[in-house]
């Protein structure tokens, strides 16, 4: 039987919620991310331009091959796939070739082939490691936030509660927010989910009431994008000062 918390007694939980996580999380400026990555495809383009006019000089001087334009920086397709492949980037050959053909992997054409720039490479392996695509973020969100689905993650980052960057045609979320994101799952409860245990274990108290304690800092909690979490561990004090204060009421 779920029994009402008396009123006038007051549960006040002191405890200081520094957590370097939700910290990282709450400093991520997708400005700063924007102007970062401009700031990196103006030095893109002025590096592919010098590896351009090299090539051009060793066409003049008639000594182009794959392997004179590979020491220069321009790699052939296979051998730019064999590349990445090498260094851990998970993609496959016609998906590669899909993004030389959208022009979202810059490429020259040389003679009847084609050639990429090895810094348009390592840029590709730089995106990978720092970002994931809206998809491969949900995938590894999913795995601790059980509750969402992807329409309503697509709608976090249309709001901006998920912070995201353009990078040629795709949007990317950087691997550090879901990283937060994952923690915050893990450690924390949303309101909802609160109220839920709460009432499992034979709390009663209604949510504007809750709410209005969150409002008064007696029970500790974040804000992350216009939400409010609450760690479980103070969740669990909670219950235990809660079923305690009955306990003595009765």
């Amino acid at each position: 039987m779920v029994r009402n918390v008396p009123r006038g007694r007051r549960i006040v939980i002191n405890k200081k919620i520094d957590d370097d996580k939700v910290a990282a999380f709450k400093s991520i400026d997708m400005g700063e991310l924007k102007s970062q990555r401009s700031e990196i495809e103006i030095q893109l383009s002025a590096s592919i331009e010098g590896v351009m006019e090299a090539a051009k000089d060793m066409n003049a001087k008639k000594k182009l091959d794959d392997e004179a334009l590979k020491r220069a920086g321009l790699y052939s397709i296979q051998s730019s796939y064999e590349f990445l492949r090498s260094k851990g980037l998970d993609i496959s050959f016609r998906a590669f070739g899909g993004r030389i053909e959208r022009r979202s992997v810059p490429s020259v054409k040389i003679g009847k082939k084609r050639y990429i720039p090895l810094q348009s490479l390592g840029d590709m392996l730089g995106i990978s490691d720092s970002y994931y695509t809206v998809r491969r973020a949900y995938e590894a969100y999913s795995r601790f936030n059980r509750s969402i689905n992807y329409r309503a993650f697509i709608g976090r980052v249309e709001k901006n509660s998920i912070p995201s960057v353009k990078i040629g045609t795709k949007r990317l979320i950087p691997k550090d927010a879901i990283d937060s994101l994952n923690h915050v799952a893990k450690k924390y409860c949303s309101v909802s989910e609160a109220l839920r245990e709460l009432h499992k274990k034979s709390v009663s108290i209604k949510r504007n009431a809750f709410e209005r304690r969150l409002d008064r800092n007696r029970v500790p909690h974040v804000k992350i994008s216009g939400r409010r979490f609450i760690p479980r561990a103070v969740l669990n004090e909670l219950i235990d000062k809660e079923l305690a204060l009955r306990r003595s009421s009765r």
